[in-house]
């Protein structure tokens, strides 16, 4: 069983940009994404400071958004690294599977990924997510190599507190649509 600790909150800065630009799309009728919090039982509390200092996860978490842009369904994870490349230790097997699921149904599914070391975003296609994740073994890797996200679903960095990935999200969908 997964336990949370202060360490439960790597990315959240990352998260908390996506949660206020998400914030925005929905005040200008753009989009309705919300994120899905993973439902933790607190184990242990600081009385004092009023805080949960342990939890466990009760259940496996999906991804962590989940909405719809222009009459499209969309759901994706927000990653984080400061490697060079994206650890498959930062992906879980239940995700993907999850985005597949979700992709057969006609919806959208990718990562968002921030390399900290550049500070650099990019989209993540889920089929390149496969690709990656499903032969591993073959391709010797433990990670998606930094040169396999592609210039085209880069997205700009953060300008006036929105960080705007829904036009690199539908670059992705007219692509799709186009294959």
């Amino acid at each position: 069983m997964g336990y949370w600790n202060s360490r439960g909150l790597r990315g959240s800065v990352f998260e908390e940009l996506i949660n206020l630009t998400n914030e925005q799309y929905e005040k200008r009728g753009i989009a309705l994404i919300q994120k899905i919090p993973t439902p933790i039982k607190p184990v242990e509390f600081d009385t004092a400071k009023r805080t949960i200092k342990l939890a466990y996860f009760e259940q496996k978490s999906t991804v962590d958004y989940i909405g719809v842009m222009d009459g499209i369904p969309i759901c994706f994870d927000a990653k984080e690294t400061a490697r060079k490349s994206l650890p498959f230790s930062n992906i879980h097997e239940h995700q993907v599977e999850f985005m597949k699921k979700f992709d057969h149904q006609g919806g959208l599914a990718f990562l968002l990924v921030h390399f900290t070391d550049e500070d650099s975003y990019y989209l993540l296609p889920l089929e390149v997510l496969c690709h990656y994740f499903e032969h591993a073994d073959i391709l010797k890797t433990h990670s998606i190599p930094r040169d396999a996200f592609s210039e085209r679903y880069r997205i700009q960095p953060p300008e006036g507190g929105l960080f705007n990935y829904l036009k690199t999200a539908l670059d992705y969908y007219e692509d799709k649509k186009e294959k």
